[in-house]
């Protein structure tokens, strides 16, 4: 979907962006992740062209952006930042409506889709539609933000730092909202983080850069697993490299059949991470836990000892 070839930014001796290629798959959730000054906004905004390399080529299904008329380019994908950056005098619903509106949809289908973007944000549509971005919290601005940028169904959706002012308990609905969105909808997702826990939470592919170069573009497994370098180890944590691998297993993976019989309590769901999983045995007092697949069937047990085997 998308493609770096060569990519290179420099702001006066500065170097931000330095020879960077990799690509990103169709459908992929690409994390951007390094130290301050590292490069990642400004490689970002080579995709829609809010920064145009100074060497190297930006690719969207293999076209050459610089083609393109800035404008369009733009309209194809959503872009949302930290500040939000919603118009103050529109409602709710004109500013998710913004690119529907400038692309000439038919308002039914403009009024459809922001009902229905704001139903899977849970925003509920007779309380904010006509509210003020003010009126809101700055969760729910953000999942404004969000909306706006789906709104035309684009196929690339980028995200710079766009949860990082947010309190713990709103950051993580946030991402656990996004992750949904990109199971459902397939969209191509590039997002900007400092933070190496929202990376693995959330990221197929994670790309580290440090001083404008690619360190490492990597599965979160392998980043975990073949950390390529110090800072690569330092993102992760030292310290708390074993547990961050389990933020990336899941119970499904490490069950095992139930010869024994299944253990009393609530199932975990295939899907849960393994962390969660030790977190639940902790506040059961037990060392067993039942699991079932995406259809409620058991689909094993899962024991401690299974947390920590290779």
């Amino acid at each position: 979907m998308i493609a770096f070839e060569g990519v290179t930014k420099r702001f006066g001796p500065w170097v931000a962006v330095d020879d960077v290629s990799f690509t990103v798959e169709d459908g992929a959730f690409c994390v951007l992740i390094g130290p301050s000054g590292s490069g990642k906004s400004t490689l970002l905004k080579t995709v829609n062209r809010l920064v145009v390399p100074d060497a190297g080529t930006v690719r969207i299904d293999g076209e050459d952006i610089a083609a393109l008329p800035a404008e369009e380019l733009r309209r194809r994908m959503g872009y949302v930042i930290q500040s939000v950056g919603l118009f103050p005098h529109w409602t709710v619903e004109r500013n998710i409506a913004t690119v529907p509106s400038l692309l000439g949809w038919p308002k039914a289908r403009v009024r459809d889709r922001v009902i229905a973007l704001m139903e899977l944000l849970h925003l509920d549509p007779e309380r904010f539609r006509g509210a003020f971005p003010h009126q809101l919290s700055g969760g729910q601005q953000q999942r404004v933000g969000v909306a706006r940028a789906l709104a035309a169904e684009p196929r690339i959706l980028l995200m710079d730092e766009p949860f990082s002012a947010l309190d713990p308990i709103t950051r993580g609905t946030l991402q656990a909202e996004l992750a949904t969105i990109h199971r459902q909808t397939g969209t191509t997702i590039v997002f900007v983080t400092h933070d190496m826990d929202e990376a693995l939470k959330l990221a197929d592919r994670i790309a580290v850069l440090d001083h404008g170069r690619l360190v490492q573009h990597a599965a979160p497994r392998d980043i975990l697993a073949r950390p390529a370098g110090d800072l690569v180890r330092d993102l992760v944590g030292r310290e708390e490299w074993g547990l961050k691998r389990l933020a990336v297993e899941t119970a499904g993976e490490r069950a095992r059949p139930a010869n024994g019989g299944v253990p009393d309590g609530e199932p975990l769901p295939g899907d849960t991470p393994l962390r969660r999983a030790l977190s639940e045995m902790v506040s059961r007092g037990t060392d067993r836990l039942a699991v079932v697949d995406e259809q409620g069937r058991p689909a094993g047990v899962l024991h401690l000892g299974d947390l920590v085997r290779p």
